[in-house]
């Protein structure tokens, strides 16, 4: 028994001194071009009112509830979900301007995390629109921070989709 506990505590502490030399912070990026005009492209990230038709996470959760408020394309515009699978959360626009878009993005459950979810706009070709897409954000000692690669990883794929479904969505 004592060797049980003792095996118990060394694990333990061995995650907290893993946690300690991961990162505490993240950023993602992804790029697309799409064949449309920035205010085109911008629109369908601005007004929230699109954000569940692209975006996969959203999309993960089918049963989830979504409630958007305020005036689409201007500062407190928000949308908020609740679902089994997507948890407690919100998005609000925090600035907005002719290539900007930016984000507060909240999580409230399964663990609270806030992170700011930011998009560039620019003209490329013709009538073509590259959009940046960024998220960075805290990753709290000790659990999140452990669970920061998983987290990363997932995200990348979800902003590779996203970015696919936005461009459909923008081409179609």
């Amino acid at each position: 028994m004592l060797i049980a506990v003792f095996i118990f505590l060394v694990v333990i502490l061995g995650l907290l001194l893993v946690s300690l030399i991961l990162p505490g912070k993240y950023h993602l990026e992804k790029t697309a071009i799409i064949k449309k005009s920035v205010p085109d492209v911008m629109d369908k990230i601005a007004d929230l009112r699109h954000y569940a038709a692209w975006n996969p996470w959203q999309q993960s959760d089918p049963a989830a509830i979504g409630t958007i408020t305020g005036i689409p394309k201007t500062i407190g515009h928000k949308y908020a979900w609740e679902g089994k699978k997507v948890g407690v959360g919100s998005l609000t626009l925090r600035d907005i301007d002719k290539k900007h878009v930016h984000f507060i993005l909240e999580f409230i459950k399964p663990f609270r995390s806030i992170a700011s979810d930011d998009w560039l706009f620019e003209e490329w070709g013709s009538g073509e629109t590259k959009i940046t897409w960024s998220n960075n954000g805290e990753l709290p000692f000790p659990i999140v921070r452990l669970m920061g690669p998983f987290l990363t990883k997932n995200l990348n794929k979800q902003f590779e989709a996203g970015l696919l479904n936005l461009k459909k969505m923008c081409e179609g």
